[in-house]
């Protein structure tokens, strides 16, 4: 009986201590490659937001023309809050917002800024008296790594 015993747990076979040392080293370079990438996804999702909030800030602003005779004047993040309820005016709950919005060329043209809840990232939509619109942003970097997609101050 002693015999089986013994012969039973020779039999057993499990992983050395390298070949589990191989693996654990493997898991650590792949996580270690991933990770940047999965915090640079991250970012991009919230200037991306930004750009999105700051598109339709740029819509609600030429509704609130429609209804004022094709002026701008009077234009605010509050206002627009108030025509679209789902733009958020004020920064809060890891969201992007909107933090300015203004009138220009004497009621003729606008200006909306959004804001990412990425430091300092700024998204700017500037329409012109002759129509003409203008992207802007901060900071300037390459597409996808800090600056959010923003090259040569425009999106």
């Amino acid at each position: 009986m002693l015999y089986r015993l013994r012969q039973r747990s020779s039999d057993e076979g499990g992983f050395t201590l390298i070949e589990l040392l191989v693996v654990i080293l493997i898991i650590g370079i792949l996580a270690a490659i991933a990770i940047p990438s999965f915090l640079s996804q991250k970012s991009k999702a919230t200037d991306s937001s930004a750009k999105e909030l700051a598109r339709t800030a740029e819509t609600t602003a030429e509704t609130y023309a429609t209804d004022h005779n094709g002026n701008y004047e009077g234009v605010s993040p509050e206002e627009l809050n108030k025509y679209e309820p789902s733009i958020q005016i004020k920064e809060g709950n890891n969201n992007a917002w909107l933090s300015a919005a203004k009138a220009t060329e004497g009621g003729n043209g606008y200006e909306v800024t959004a804001n990412s809840v990425t430091k300092e990232h700024t998204f700017t939509i500037v329409k012109k008296a002759n129509g003409e619109v203008e992207r802007k942003c901060t900071p300037e970097g390459k597409v996808g790594s800090e600056g959010g997609g923003c090259q040569k101050s425009t999106w």
